[in-house]
């Protein structure tokens, strides 16, 4: 009979720990948080010193049963929620749920899911971290009082179902920033110029204006450009001076949370959400077959490069005997934490670099398997030498104008030999009969124009990016804070890059005019460095509670009273009325969008807000496919005449059409294949993969 109790957050990973820890111990899942702040009150005493009131989350009760009863049946109690400060807090719950001595060493954290990292764990568990407790409380009770006030107002301003929060609203600031950015742009002309040159040997090569007098230049017009051609005829084209030289290019540090989905985003087209949810299906543990289920990756929330000792010592060892030793930096690299990172844990990196892979293919669907051969390259390759190229630079003058021709060639790949993620540049050959002093025939002038282009829109790893650069945030709300500004309509998705909306630019110039703090960048970053200080001991949380909420409870009392209230422009849709005829508008009520006629009262007719998927149905003439719910909540796609016709599928239709038939394809994604690509015809049994249907296309 077991004697001990492991309590995890989640089934897939209690089945890897069980599968490491033998007949003495039963492990349980908590299924994520148990106790929470309730849902349908502030739940913060503001007047008690900001004490948080707790209820056992609705639904939970069972699982807390069966917590209770396991505990009471097992000597020890080990808390192995993930170890981070919502994994902490999950703990400080637990324990006290369970009724756990305040100081007993109950705690177990491990940063990856391993024999050896779990036996670890078990032999040195410790007490619960109050300061890390504290640092989540804050932050979730300051999170609350933003979210909790502000929205009410914005309801009551603006309209239903807005919400505010102290990171997303940042997060849309930034957004209308760079439109505004856009729409104040003027573009300026400029023009530049290049020349076709010639060897004596016939081999041609492009040269591009460089200096004018030996300074910099700038060429705004056509005319401008046409009198110095006219000039640089009238010379010759003299080589002035050959420079070679060797340059490196090192490879990037291990991959942190943002950093990973930034590169997943760029090379994998995953959305941030997307990201988190396949690396945390690899962090817990998956079916390797012989191996049995086994935990692919470290910890995925983490800002950290650093590596273990064991890990550094793994990978020298295998880059050695798979590329050779000039592969392999005669000292472990060392990467500079970034400024303002907790650097709690571990970068992102396999827990077993020798499990490549090719090794792991067949045991993982398609997704899984393209984010963990990034992880395992991009970590493989940060312990990998620099890749050399040999650079050469040739000036030419003609006249007081001087030309540079350049070009590159790789003379040792380095870590290159792994990454196939990154951008390689191609090598480029200069003529090999260059000599300095000698001349090279003009063949043509190549005057070209150009404008000055608007900064670009952000797209999700930018602005990932930007949020960990300006200290916005932690790792953890990078993916939910991305989805909550588009679930909220304060931003939709153009292509890849994000366009705020007319009602995100409303709520974000309210907030800016009457809640400056809560949207300024610097107070912001600011409070995060506040949350760490509390972990680190150094800051009391009810303290920070009291600076930001009294000040911000003044300014949301004067808004009440000041704040103009916003009727946003109504959204009229094509859809007609069959009632009076007028074409119907979006309205937003308690469960969301639905379409009205803006012919109320006299006329009341309402229809369900349908999004139209961009194809036609393949059973009538008419009808387009939609996105409906079923009675249980499950999303599925029928045709927009139902029920005159019946037509349904359950996976998710895209543009693109079958090669075989015709018909639209279906996006279907599992946990065992990945993403597919199946033809929305029954009796047509085509099949492919997005990286199958691009490199067709």
């Amino acid at each position: 009979m077991a004697e001990n109790l492991v309590i995890v957050e989640s089934p897939a990973k209690a089945k890897t720990i069980n599968k490491f820890l033998g007949k003495d111990f039963n492990v349980e899942a908590s299924m994520g948080h148990v106790i929470d702040l309730p849902k349908s009150q502030l739940g913060i005493n503001v007047e008690e010193e900001f004490e948080p009131k707790y209820i056992t989350i609705r639904g939970k009760g069972d699982v807390l049963k069966k917590l209770r009863k396991a505990a009471k049946k097992n000597d020890n109690i080990f808390l192995a929620t993930d170890p981070d400060r919502e994994g902490e807090a999950i703990s400080w719950h637990l324990s006290r749920a369970l009724k756990l001595d305040n100081e007993s060493k109950c705690r177990i954290e491990f940063n990856e899911i391993t024999e050896n990292a779990i036996q670890q764990a078990i032999e040195n568990p410790r007490s619960i971290d109050h300061d890390r407790v504290d640092a989540q409380q804050a932050r979730r009770l300051l999170d609350r009082l933003v979210g909790y006030k502000l929205s009410p107002l914005l309801w009551k301003k603006v309209r239903r179902g807005l919400s505010a929060g102290r990171v997303q609203s940042v997060a849309v600031k930034i957004i209308c920033q760079r439109e505004k950015e856009i729409e104040d742009f003027e573009p300026e002309e400029y023009w530049s110029l290049a020349v076709d040159l010639q060897t004596e040997s016939k081999q041609q090569f492009e040269a591009k204006l460089h200096r004018i007098n030996n300074k910099k230049f700038k060429l705004s017009n056509k005319k401008e450009t046409d009198e110095v051609i006219a000039e640089a005829k009238k010379n010759g084209f003299t080589i002035n001076k050959i420079k070679e030289r060797k340059r490196r290019n090192n490879p990037a540090p291990p991959l942190t949370t943002s950093s990973l989905q930034q590169r997943a985003a760029s090379s994998l087209n995953f959305s941030a959400k997307k990201t988190m949810f396949i690396a945390q299906q690899l962090y817990e543990g998956l079916d390797l077959g012989p191996e049995g289920t086994v935990g692919l990756i470290t910890y995925i929330r983490t800002d950290s490069t650093r590596i273990s000792k064991e890990a550094e010592q793994d990978t020298r060892k295998f880059i050695e005997d798979n590329f050779g030793s000039k592969y392999r930096p005669k000292e472990a690299k060392k990467y500079k934490v970034k400024s303002g990172a907790q650097d709690a844990h571990e970068a992102i990196r396999p827990t077993s670099v020798f499990r490549t892979p090719k090794k792991v293919k067949n045991y993982l669907n398609n997704d899984q398997y393209r984010l963990y051969k990034l992880i395992w390259e991009k970590f493989v390759a940060s312990q990998m030498s620099p890749a050399i190229y040999k650079t050469l630079s040739v000036n030419i003058e003609a006249g007081d104008y001087l030309f540079r021709a350049t070009g590159s060639r790789t003379l040792f790949k380095g870590y290159l030999a792994v990454d196939t993620f990154k951008n390689r540049k191609q090598d480029k050959d200069l003529p090999d009969d260059l000599e300095e002093g000698t001349e090279v025939e003009l063949m043509k002038f190549k005057p070209k124009q150009h404008f000055t282009k608007p900064p670009a829109r952000y797209t999700e790893a930018k602005l990932v990016k930007t949020l960990e650069k300006k200290g916005i945030g932690r790792p953890s709300t990078y993916a939910p804070t991305v989805g909550t500004i588009q679930d909220r309509g304060y931003v939709n998705k153009e292509g890849k890059r994000f366009v705020p909306t007319e009602l995100g630019k409303t709520v974000n110039h309210l907030l800016n005019e009457h809640f400056p703090n809560v949207t300024d960048i610097e107070f912001t970053a600011k409070l995060e460095q506040q949350l760490d200080d509390i972990e680190k001991g150094e800051e009391d949380w009810r303290e920070i509670l009291k600076d930001f909420y009294f000040p911000f409870k003044d300014r949301l009392d004067s808004a009440y009273e000041n704040m103009e209230e916003v009727e946003l422009e109504k959204e009229v849709t094509d859809e007609v009325c069959e009632k009076c005829g007028k074409n119907m508008i979006v309205k937003h009520g308690k469960y969301g969008k639905f379409l009205a006629c803006p012919g109320f009262p006299d006329c009341k007719n309402t229809k369900p807000y349908l999004i139209k998927m961009g194809v036609g149905c393949i059973e009538c003439e008419d009808g387009e496919v939609v996105q409906r719910k079923s009675k249980k909540g499950r999303t599925f796609y029928g045709c927009s005449n139902y029920p005159d016709c019946e037509f349904m599928i359950w996976y998710k239709p895209i543009e693109e059409k079958c090669p075989e038939c015709g018909a639209f394809l279906m996006e279907k994604t599992t946990k065992k294949r990945g993403t597919e690509y199946l033809c929305a015809n029954e009796e047509c049994d085509f099949k492919t993969t997005p990286e199958q249907l691009e490199t067709e296309a």
